[in-house]
């Protein structure tokens, strides 16, 4: 506890953790003033995104850059999981389906784009294990397949009528295909998918015992965080003046991503781009082949109707183009601060016309 408290005193950034009891009691005292509520949830998922950061890298200097990368992609996306089933039981579908195509999409250009900028405006070339890469981008560009089959033929005359039974067999598919995944790259064949290089170890990690509870208690903040944040989004986002697709598809996969993206960025600063892709590539590929799949089971016992996987034609369309991006720009295994470039101006064309004329939802 005490390297904790050390920790927090010595890092300006994580004094804003002031701001989650504020949160909590503004949101008790004033649960209407939506603005303020929305603004106080991203002040507290800040600092709480760095601490999970820390203590990802900590577990990470024990487990190794790809059990250390599914670990914080897993912790990041419980929160995006959790954002999403409070919008799920709220029969908000529009946000949902939006936030799970924008975090894909966020993941795969956004945080690999930003790690590629600033490992290489650190270090002049960076490598990583392209087999990782590529074993990623295969299993996002099947994720993309099945998204766009049930949206492609909901725009056909009569299929209507197999949509819901379509997406529960497609759900099914994917979640054991992102098992498959797991077993192959964790246990089958681990021996390619190690660390391209050491990078910069962690100066001085924390005890795995303090890293795992700091984890877990983060992680139930961040839900209690994310829940304020999601009852005031949508309020806010009409006073601030920004559209539904907007919100769902930048503001929540942004906000909802932060604890990856800080653990993310910190690797690539550190020259371990390994943990980076790991981080930004695995995430992309658990929310598509497990947190949409699984949403769309839960709608049947906790939405008030259930959900399929038919999402408007654009969010498929960005989908396939940040699954492609990615994949071409992580063939070589190396990388440098443009390639992280080309990727965000990618990101930031798909915000912006979003920002502008927000697609039509089904």
């Amino acid at each position: 506890m005490r390297l904790l408290l050390t920790h927090i005193r010595r890092t300006p950034l994580l004094w804003l953790l002031v701001f989650v009891p504020v949160v909590l009691v503004v949101e008790a005292m004033a649960p209407h003033a939506a603005t303020l509520l929305f603004a106080l949830s991203v002040l507290a998922i800040v600092p709480l995104a760095a601490l999970l950061s820390h203590s990802t890298e900590s577990v990470a200097a024990k487990t190794g850059d790809a059990v250390g990368g599914l670990l914080n992609a897993t912790l990041g996306n419980l929160t995006e999981l959790l954002i999403a089933i409070a919008a799920l039981r709220a029969g908000q579908y529009t946000l949902v389906k939006a936030s799970v195509a924008g975090a894909i999409v966020a993941n795969s250009l956004f945080m690999l784009g930003a790690s590629f900028l600033v490992g290489g405006l650190a270090h002049h070339v960076q490598e990583y294990n392209r087999a990782t890469a590529r074993l990623q981008a295969g299993l996002l560009l099947l994720a993309s397949i099945a998204l766009l089959i049930p949206s492609a033929l909901g725009e056909v005359d009569g299929a209507g009528s197999i949509s819901q039974p379509l997406s529960v067999g497609l759900s099914l598919l994917l979640i054991a295909t992102y098992g498959l995944g797991l077993w192959f790259s964790l246990r089958t064949h681990r021996e390619f998918f190690g660390s391209a290089g050491h990078g910069e170890a962690e100066a001085a990690p924390w005890p795995v015992g303090l890293a795992a509870a700091t984890l877990a208690g983060v992680t139930v903040l961040v839900a209690l965080v994310s829940e304020v944040f999601v009852e005031s989004v949508q309020q806010a986002a009409i006073e601030l003046g920004m559209t539904p697709a907007f919100v769902g598809f930048v503001v929540v996969a942004l906000v909802g991503g932060a604890a990856e993206m800080a653990a993310a960025l910190s690797g690539a600063r550190k020259n371990r781009l390994d943990l980076s892709v790991g981080i930004a590539l695995g995430s992309a590929a658990q929310i598509a082949l497990f947190v949409a799949p699984v949403l769309v089971l839960l709608s049947h016992v906790l939405g008030p109707a259930p959900m399929d996987l038919r999402f408007w034609p654009g969010a498929v369309v960005m989908v396939l183009l940040a699954t492609f991006t990615a994949a071409s720009v992580t063939t070589s295994g190396r990388s440098a601060w443009f390639v992280g470039v080309l990727l965000l101006m990618v990101y930031a064309t798909f915000a912006w016309t979003l920002y502008l004329l927000p697609p039509r939802v089904p």
